[in-house]
């Protein structure tokens, strides 16, 4: 009688234990998926109107200009992209492989370079438009407070993108030069 009550006992506590794995394991994948581009421009959006300390009839103003804004400054970015389901052939596939950029023609250099100056000036002209329409909103001192947030924001997302560039696959959480720390340390 005994064996068989800890025997429902041990099916009792694997099968509570499983049931808590599956819940985290839902939990850490509702975790991982990223934001909508809509969504990162509401955050972003947001972050200024509490950054620039607007109150409400100013911040109604100012919202959907910032997100239009915004928008158009994301379209820019994106212009010059080249989409992920492009694969390499031949020695630009080898040259992949070894972990190197496959050699570019000159005319293709021509060409990105061209496209890199076409993007900077559309980017030029989206800023200098909306400078106008900030301008009509805010003051000038809180339009150069959205510019530095807006470096600052930039400088934040490169510092990570590298972070998450140099972490190899199974260091963990780790930072490179980090060393990992054992429990005793003599």
């Amino acid at each position: 009688m005994k064996m068989k009550f800890i025997y429902v006992i041990l099916a009792a506590l694997l099968i509570g234990s499983q049931m808590s794995l599956s819940a985290q394991n839902k939990d850490n994948k509702e975790r991982k998926q990223r934001p909508t581009p809509e969504q990162i421009v509401q955050m972003q959006t947001n972050q200024m109107v509490k950054t620039l300390m607007l109150d409400d009839a100013t911040a109604a103003k100012f919202t959907p200009v910032y997100e239009k804004y915004l928008k158009e400054l994301r379209e820019c970015r994106v212009m010059n992209r080249k989409p992920r389901a492009e694969k390499p052939q031949g020695t630009e596939a080898d040259a992949k492989k070894e972990g190197q950029r496959p050699a570019m023609t000159d005319a293709e250099i021509a060409t990105m370079l061209k496209n890199q100056f076409a993007q900077s000036r559309k980017m030029l002209d989206v800023r200098e438009k909306y400078y106008n329409e900030f301008s009509k909103i805010l003051s000038q001192k809180q339009i150069m407070k959205v510019y530095q947030q807006e470096k600052s924001n930039a400088n934040k997302f490169k510092k990570e993108f590298d972070r998450r560039k140099g972490q190899k696959p199974g260091q963990g959480h780790h930072h490179q030069g980090q060393k990992s720390r054992s429990p005793r340390q003599s």
